[in-house]
């Protein structure tokens, strides 16, 4: 989950590793697309859980997109980019949140099946970035971040397989309401991370 991805940066003048450009592009072009999916087959099946699944794409085709950025970018410019990113996750976890508390007393159950075909699209496309990205496990703090964010995101796949099933066992929707409470909460977590790591930055480097 993102909650758990750390969001250091690079020094601009650190070295870049080969191939390390091209593999983060196909990475921030795979969870964009995932992230549009999602939503897609969120509104399509009904299912929250989707959403929330959405705000981890969205958020790691953000720290993609930031990392690239920061490979040659200013401090001011890095502090932008992670503010953003914090108030966007914020926005969709707290739309989440609404949208499962105004559905508790709405017994209509998301379609299962679509349900648990987005969740394994999203779980091989995370197993598949996280692959790409093994080979730059051991370079700086955000290299392994960007690698730990794709192999942790797999549970959040993992657990909308899950809610996709108890919704099939039982006909209700509970299961897809508390595993997209419970995302969405991780990712107001992760906003909140964001922001805060942000704030320090800035004000270390205003520090004397």
């Amino acid at each position: 989950m993102s909650a758990s991805c750390g969001h250091h940066h690079p020094s601009p003048n650190a070295a870049i590793p080969p191939g390390l450009r091209r593999a983060l592009w196909v990475a921030l072009g795979a969870n964009a697309t995932m992230f549009a999916v999602e939503l897609a087959g969120g509104w399509r099946a009904g299912s929250l859980a989707l959403w929330a699944d959405a705000i981890d794409f969205l958020a790691d085709a953000m720290a993609y997109a930031i990392t690239l950025a920061v490979l040659g970018a200013s401090l001011t410019a890095r502090l932008r980019a992670a503010r953003l990113k914090a108030l966007s996750m914020a926005a969709m976890g707290l739309w989440v949140l609404g949208s499962a508390v105004s559905r508790l007393g709405d017994g209509e159950p998301p379609l299962a099946p679509l349900m648990g075909s987005v969740a394994v699209m999203a779980l091989i496309t995370n197993l598949g970035v996280a692959w790409m990205l093994y080979r730059y496990r051991e370079g700086d703090a955000n290299l392994r971040s960007v690698w730990l964010c794709s192999r942790n995101d797999a549970i959040g796949n993992l657990a909308v397989m899950v809610a996709a099933l108890g919704v099939f066992g039982t006909g209700q929707a509970w299961p897809d309401l508390a595993v997209a409470t419970l995302m969405a909460a991780l990712g107001l977590s992760a906003a909140v991370s964001v922001w805060r790591d942000a704030a320090r930055q800035a004000a270390a480097a205003s520090s004397p």
